[in-house]
């Protein structure tokens, strides 16, 4: 049985936002040590530079492309093509700094497979809406800056 693209795409965020509200969730003794908040500080960092290329009425937080939005190369785009997802997985990286735990990095690790997942359906949205995105997908890496 094939699970349908929206029911897919919405799977994708639920599993998300579930592991990410576990890590936050979880009991903990927090430590916020120097390496937790530099780790957390350049994923939010990147996240607010992604939000000044990429404007809320672009940005989709379900892997489809939004109607009238437009393909973006620049800034934080221009060498990796999720930079939203790594800002994700640093913030919830200095949050398991934090707190070491198995529980939270096991989830961690569960994050960065469901974002590996929910990009995998995303890119071939994305090819199928702008033929341009190949020669983009070729010239950068999904979640870390290509050097260039």
């Amino acid at each position: 049985m094939s699970l349908s693209q929206g029911l897919r795409s919405r799977l994708w965020v639920l599993a998300q936002f579930a592991l990410v509200a576990g890590m936050l969730a979880w009991p903990a003794h927090w430590r916020l040590t120097p390496w937790a908040l530099l780790v957390a500080g350049l994923g939010g960092a990147l996240g607010l530079w992604v939000m000044a290329w990429n404007r809320p009425g672009n940005f989709n937080i379900r892997p489809e492309p939004r109607a009238g939005a437009r393909l973006i190369q620049g800034g934080p785009y221009r060498r990796m093509r999720h930079p939203m997802y790594s800002a994700l997985l640093l913030v919830m990286g200095g949050v398991a700094l934090a707190s070491p735990d198995p529980a939270r990095a096991t989830a961690w690790l569960g994050l960065l497979l469901v974002l590996h997942g929910k990009s995998e359906l995303e890119e071939r949205l994305l090819l199928a809406r702008w033929p341009e995105y190949a020669a983009y997908r070729a010239r950068t890496w999904k979640f870390i800056p290509k050097p260039g």
